[in-house]
């Protein structure tokens, strides 16, 4: 599956996925990538160029709108919205499937191997 239409099938990149997770709480775009490197212990780090080009993505598909919030006159805050909520607790579902899915993968072929 392509980038380009990952958001229209509602699965979301590594990255959009931490951004939304940062807008539980309505941030600013540098607010999002600060706490994305605290959230991580600066495991994940976004840059402005790959934070702004999923946020204005993230404004199309609706997960996420500008905040009324003025936090400073240059500084657009964003929040997740409804919809937003929604897809992020869906991938983190899926993903903790996925890691389920991996350890079951590993426990198979260990015991596999311990048969051998």
């Amino acid at each position: 599956m392509s980038r380009s239409n990952s958001l229209d099938n509602e699965l979301l990149t590594d990255a959009a996925y931490y951004i939304l997770l940062s807008l539980l709480i309505p941030r600013h775009g540098y607010g999002i990538m600060g706490y994305i490197e605290q959230l991580t212990d600066k495991e994940v780090a976004i840059g402005p160029a790959t934070a702004y080009t999923l946020i204005k993505k993230l404004l199309g598909s609706q997960y996420i709108v500008l905040s009324d919030e003025i936090d400073n006159e240059r500084r657009k805050t964003y929040r997740i919205t409804e919809k937003g909520k929604r897809i992020v607790t869906d991938e983190i579902q899926r993903r903790s499937r996925m890691v389920q899915h991996g350890l079951k993968a590993l426990q198979s072929a260990e015991e596999e191997s311990d048969h051998e």
